[in-house]
């Protein structure tokens, strides 16, 4: 396998076929990310977008296409799944926090117990991502004691200990209060500001314009159109795409 190098795509999905039983979710999606990209994943409910991030940590196996992460096929068989996770993280729409741990708990336990890193230094680690995902001074509160923004937030940092090189980010804010949605957003626009890779599956249309390098719209399990926020937002091409911005904006 020829080594990766940042001048290729990060992640490179050719020609992605799933199904579920006699139903093909996902015919024939292909899309790059260049590491640093920001891309927005949008489309009405059923139009594959959840399944196809789920693909890019092996979550869902595919029936065909292929899949790379930094030139490495997700969907070989003989893929180490938790080296391929340490590359990829991902926050769902559920924050799944441990309740019986705390904040700093919580974000600290993968890099100790997968990783066998050494406790001290995780939990430097761990502190300083608490605090960037503005949450200082809520290490020692347990999720119960959290809001629901400061819960995915907590999920953000947790994802983030494991040093990923890209993160995926399904309907994250869909769970959330209106006014607690806006804190997990700037969290996000934040790692964006880094220089992080991130791949988001949302329905937050201000956002996916402001923050995005690129924006597709799938429907009925295929890309139906894509391009940079001005021309996608401002100028869009397919009737489909127009209806859907019509509704949603």
């Amino acid at each position: 396998m020829t080594p990766w190098t940042p001048d290729q795509p990060l992640v490179s999905i050719r020609n992605v076929h799933k199904s579920y039983g006699d139903i093909e979710v996902l015919k024939g999606i292909s899309l790059d990310v260049m590491k640093g990209q920001v891309i927005c994943i949008i489309g009405p409910s059923g139009s594959g977008k959840s399944t196809l991030i789920r693909c890019i940590n092996a979550l869902n196996d595919i029936q065909s296409g292929s899949i790379l992460v930094e030139g490495q096929e997700v969907h070989d068989p003989k893929l180490d799944k938790l080296a391929l996770r340490r590359k990829v993280g991902m926050v769902f729409q559920q924050y799944n926090l441990f309740p019986h741990k705390t904040a700093l708990q919580n974000v600290m336990m993968a890099p100790i117990k997968v990783l066998k890193e050494n406790r001290a230094e995780v939990e430097a680690r761990a502190r300083d991502l608490l605090k960037k995902v503005r949450l200082e001074g809520k290490e020692n509160h347990y999720p119960g004691e959290l809001s629901g923004g400061q819960q995915q937030r907590v999920a953000i940092a947790r994802s983030l200990a494991m040093r990923p090189d890209v993160m995926l980010f399904d309907e994250v804010t869909a769970a959330l209060d209106p006014e607690t949605v806006k804190e997990v957003l700037v969290t996000i626009k934040d790692l964006a500001a880094d220089g992080m890779t991130c791949i988001l599956v949302t329905h937050e249309m201000g956002f996916a314009r402001e923050v995005s390098d690129h924006v597709y719209f799938t429907d009925k399990g295929v890309i139906v159109e894509h391009g940079a926020p001005a021309d996608f937002f401002g100028n869009a091409q397919d009737p489909r795409t127009r209806a859907f911005l019509d509704q949603v904006l």
